[in-house]
């Protein structure tokens, strides 16, 4: 989100601004999420104020992959055919201020990512929240319990039996670019959901990744109609809606022996 929105507005190439961070990082023994979130304060400094509204205008800017802007309507209309309800969530380390002023902030459900705390004037001072590699695990845990408060700590790590959890991770399909999202891709794949890597133009990562059993789709970032994403998304919906029906028959069948189940 930074690289299309922030970064060429302090004067800086992506690869410039993203080094920088990572030296900073590594010079102070910093989460790289703290420390991008710091320097983007930093790189800032007289060349652009920086406050909630700069940050959400700039989600205005924000580019997308092709196919993006019609996707969500597709995946919900197939989704209501095969009589499912589809749910969109994003996990991200990018900015949470930027994501909420992008053209499609409004299919999400739920927008969990960094975020700063911001004073009276609305500029930002410190970070509210920070979403790293493993932290974004805790997220699909919330949509799996339905907690989607991010205050709400004590419940989320509270017993719930798998029957009661509103969203079961078998139903579940992550799709990530990056490194950032491996132990999310792990994680859903191992409770018996599915992962999708999406890759622009290197292939390596996403392949390496569908090698090594972290994920089950390697494909390129194209969400347009008919394309290999859109195919092996509606297979995992056709997947859950068959998954759905047998469990509605056993039930039924299981009625008929035992009548109080």
């Amino acid at each position: 989100m930074q690289d299309y929105a922030f970064v060429p507005e302090v004067g800086q190439s992506v690869d410039e601004f993203w080094q920088k961070c990572n030296q900073f990082a590594r010079g102070n023994r910093m989460d790289p999420i703290l420390a991008y979130m710091y320097y983007m304060q930093e790189a800032a400094k007289g060349k652009k104020l920086i406050t909630r509204q700069v940050f959400f205008d700039l989600g205005k800017s924000v580019q997308f992959f092709p196919g993006v802007l019609t996707w969500f309507d597709r995946a919900n209309t197939y989704a209501a055919e095969k009589g499912l309800s589809c749910e969109h969530y994003i996990i991200s380390s990018g900015l949470k201020e930027i994501i909420e002023g992008t053209a499609i902030a409004h299919y999400f459900k739920g927008i969990f990512a960094a975020e700063f705390y911001y004073d009276a004037y609305n500029v930002p001072v410190w970070p509210a929240m920070a979403v790293n590699y493993t932290s974004k695990t805790q997220f699909l845990f919330r949509v799996n319990k339905g907690l989607l408060d991010v205050t709400e700590h004590e419940s989320l790590n509270e017993y719930m039996p798998d029957e009661e959890r509103r969203v079961p991770f078998k139903n579940m399909l992550y799709i990530g670019d990056g490194p950032t999202d491996i132990p999310c891709m792990k994680l859903c794949r191992v409770n018996g959901g599915h992962s999708m890597a999406v890759y622009q133009h290197d292939r390596s990562d996403a392949e390496g990744m569908l090698r090594d059993g972290r994920i089950d789709f390697a494909v390129p970032a194209d969400y347009s109609e008919g394309s290999p994403l859109e195919k092996a998304v509606f297979a995992v919906m056709d997947k859950v809606a068959a998954q759905e029906k047998i469990r509605t028959l056993h039930k039924e069948h299981k009625r008929k022996v035992l009548p109080s189940f």
